[in-house]
């Protein structure tokens, strides 16, 4: 099955087609004025950790449990998991949780939910991706599963690569899916995780073999 995920995250029977960098952006922060921090990515604890180390000596507030876990392995403590699992809807369950405390949301350079118009905080930004640019043309096999996992892959692999029609496009969610052209009309993923996006692509593969 030729289905391609657009990072370097390693998944059985996938294949790898990174079209964007992350790259972090170095400030001076003091943990001390913090009661708490928001995390939406796995991007922005890798961030903060290679920027500050003190950010551990917070609580923090992860978006879903993938981005708990890299949070647990660099040694922060997770206060509380989203269920949600997407931005407005996580800012929402925080309203509800933590009025009372002063938080700091370490994010990207572009951000796509609403989150620091629902939760007062401080917002600051300490990565950004930056698509890559690939000196030779890229042409993947006709009938391609593609797994849309940001806004930024969708940008990043139509700079990059020509969009054909036999091609199919998995998104991870509803936000992620209204930054498509309008000739690319994608699938959406039963959860907003990449994982659901690969059980999905590999579903509609196997739905399309049978039907052959």
């Amino acid at each position: 099955m030729n289905i391609y995920i657009l990072s370097d995250k390693k998944v059985e029977g996938v294949h790898n087609l990174p079209v964007f960098e992350i790259k972090f952006i170095f400030q001076d922060i003091d943990f001390s004025n913090y009661d708490a921090l928001i995390f939406t990515s796995k991007n922005g604890v890798e961030a903060i950790d290679s920027i500050n180390k003190k950010w551990k000596t917070k609580p923090s507030y992860a978006i879903a449990e993938k981005t708990a876990e890299v949070i647990e392995n660099f040694g922060g403590k997770v206060a509380f998991v989203g269920e949600a699992n997407h931005g407005d809807e996580f800012a929402m369950e925080i309203l509800e949780k933590f009025t009372d405390k002063k938080l700091l949301y370490l994010r990207a350079s572009k951000v796509v939910s609403n989150l620091v118009k629902i939760v007062e905080c401080d917002e600051l930004v300490v990565y950004e991706t930056v698509c890559k640019k690939f000196t030779k043309n890229i042409k993947l096999p006709k009938g391609s599963t593609i797994i849309f996992s940001s806004p930024s892959t969708i940008k990043c692999f139509l700079e990059n690569i020509e969009w054909d029609r036999s091609f199919k496009a998995i998104s991870i969610g509803h936000t992620t899916a209204k930054f498509f052209p309008s000739n690319i009309v994608p699938i959406i993923a039963d959860k907003t995780s990449l994982k659901s996006c690969v059980q999905k692509a590999i579903e509609i593969n196997i739905e399309n073999s049978s039907q052959l």
